[in-house]
């Protein structure tokens, strides 16, 4: 198991770790924890996963995934990664409508913190979650679905309501794509980019007003752009989002068609993305504010520069999980990867919520912030429902970390 998380900012801090090999072996070891979280493939970049109490992994809970085709879901266990389901599903005739640029993390982290594509009218990966089953504080094993009261509460829990050990998603027929990358995209053609496909991503450096990279992942049926597509030019090569980088570990690009889950995520399964030297940081804005919001950020620009690989800008569309960053609007992500130097990083983060500030952002609960508690609380409809849900379900606060204990005191 992992001493530290995958950009190795974070070195655990649990004094016990534990792989169950099944659901009433971490029923037990939850029961008789006064402190516990669960460590997927390390993908946050705060201490929202760490604990000084039990660390478990759940990578060794039975491997049964079940397609259900009549009902168009599929239930898997929470360690399973979304590139291995991904392929599975598709040998099948299925996929699942989105998934996010790693295909290498986790079904239950990823949906527990929010994370997401891209797309117009795509929610994120926690929206296609029809279910759950999780090991509460107590030790009893709860299984809760959309006809579940507190349901739309539960999904998107940050790992704080319990021990998720399976999901169910919604599937969809397997499709095909192509992705076509663009360079060098006026800004003011930013809205029209991402409404142009399936899935698109925008990669921009801060040094210059134009966006460098449009990154369009089409349907396999539709035309390719036009030469002349919103005044860009076709890029000649395949390209890695952070400059300098080898494509090798990229998905295959120049409008070479494939299945779904070999487009929609920008990094191959087989494939380290990169080094994992590297911070990132993430905020989520009302799509309608871009523009102003995008005009502010310009004014620190020559902050974010120097101590930034890569920015990129998503779409993601609206739900209503209370602690989802696209509840109740259609979303502008603002994602930040920076360079691996904390010192140099967290004050430009802290420049970058400033001028953020107007637009009522949400960050990536698993990225770095450093947000006020009573500015996150204020941008979330159901954040005080929430709390009262988490105090309901885990009265001990077994399952508490640093970041919780902050954002949502006892």
């Amino acid at each position: 198991m992992p001493r530290r998380n995958w950009a190795g900012n974070v070195r655990y801090a649990a004094r016990r770790y534990h792989r169950p090999e099944s659901v009433d072996e971490l029923r037990r070891l939850v029961a008789g924890s006064e402190r516990v979280r669960v460590v997927g493939t390390g993908h946050s970049f705060n201490r929202l996963g760490d604990t000084t109490g039990d660390l478990v992994s759940l990578a060794g809970l039975p491997p049964d995934v079940r397609l259900d085709p009549e009902r168009r879901t599929v239930t898997v266990p929470a360690a399973t990664r979304y590139g291995d389901l991904a392929a599975l599903l598709h040998r099948q005739g299925y996929a699942l409508a989105n998934l996010a640029s790693l295909p290498h993390i986790s079904v239950a982290g990823a949906v527990a913190t929010g994370t997401h594509g891209s797309g117009p009218t795509i929610g994120n990966l926690a929206t296609a979650v029809a279910g759950l089953e999780l090991v509460t504080a107590d030790g009893d094993l709860l299984t809760v679905d959309r006809s579940s009261e507190d349901f739309a509460g539960m999904v998107v829990g940050l790992g704080a309501l319990g021990v998720v050990t399976r999901l169910t998603l919604d599937v969809v027929p397997t499709f095909d794509l192509r992705q076509y990358v663009r360079l060098d995209l006026p800004r003011e053609a930013l809205d029209a980019a991402l409404d142009s496909a399936y899935s698109v991503s925008v990669f921009t450096d801060w040094r210059t007003p134009r966006l460098r990279e449009v990154w369009r992942k089409q349907r396999a049926d539709q035309p390719p752009p036009p030469a002349d597509w919103l005044g860009t030019t076709a890029a000649d090569r395949p390209r890695h989002p952070v400059p300098g980088m080898s494509a090798e570990n990229c998905t295959a690009q120049l409008g070479e068609p494939g299945p779904w889950h070999e487009r929609l995520p920008h990094f191959r399964l087989g494939f380290t993305p990169s080094s994992g030297e590297e911070l990132q940081s993430e905020y989520h804005l009302p799509r309608a504010a871009a523009a102003e919001a995008l005009a502010a950020l310009d004014e620190v620009a020559h902050l974010i520069a120097p101590v930034l690989q890569v920015c990129e800008l998503r779409t993601v569309a609206a739900d209503e999980l209370w602690l989802s960053p696209n509840q109740g609007r259609d979303s502008l992500a603002v994602h930040f990867t920076w360079i691996a130097d904390a010192a140099a990083v967290l004050p430009v983060v802290a420049a970058v919520e400033e001028r953020l500030a107007p637009f009522a952002p949400r960050p990536h609960w698993g990225k770095v912030f450093e947000l006020a508690p009573a500015a996150v609380a204020a941008a979330y409809p159901r954040y005080a429902d929430f709390t009262a849900l988490l105090r309901r379900l885990d009265p001990r606060a077994t399952f508490h970390t640093d970041p919780l204990d902050a954002y949502f005191p006892r």
